[in-house]
């Protein structure tokens, strides 16, 4: 292993595990946001399908991760709850509730 990878495998050893998810939550989080157009590019980056994709595996990620996430776990929610709703906002025909992205994991929102 080279040395750089060495030291990043290292410093990763030290970060929680509560962390390392909610980071990977947040990356999610934001492309789903701009994949609802909810950046400064607006409707412009509007891309539902990859919204859809994006917030389910949040719902996933987050729904089976919850229980570690301590301190994490109600923003996490909080967000993916304002995505859900975001996305059926900007849907030109939105999904019936329960149906909408992640929904299945989170129930209705």
């Amino acid at each position: 292993m080279e040395p750089d990878a060495l030291d990043a495998a290292r410093d990763l050893a030290e970060v929680p595990a509560a962390e390392v998810i909610a980071a990977a939550a947040v990356h999610l989080m934001s492309a789903a946001a701009v994949k609802c157009g909810l950046d400064e590019q607006g409707p412009a980056a509007l891309d539902l399908d990859e919204a859809r994709k994006l917030i389910t595996a949040l719902a996933g990620l987050v729904t089976a991760a919850r229980p570690d996430l301590g301190v994490h776990a109600a923003a996490l929610r909080d967000g993916l709850q304002s995505l859900q709703r975001a996305f059926r906002e900007a849907s030109p025909l939105p999904d019936e509730p329960g149906e909408g992205p992640g929904e299945k994991l989170t129930g209705p929102v």
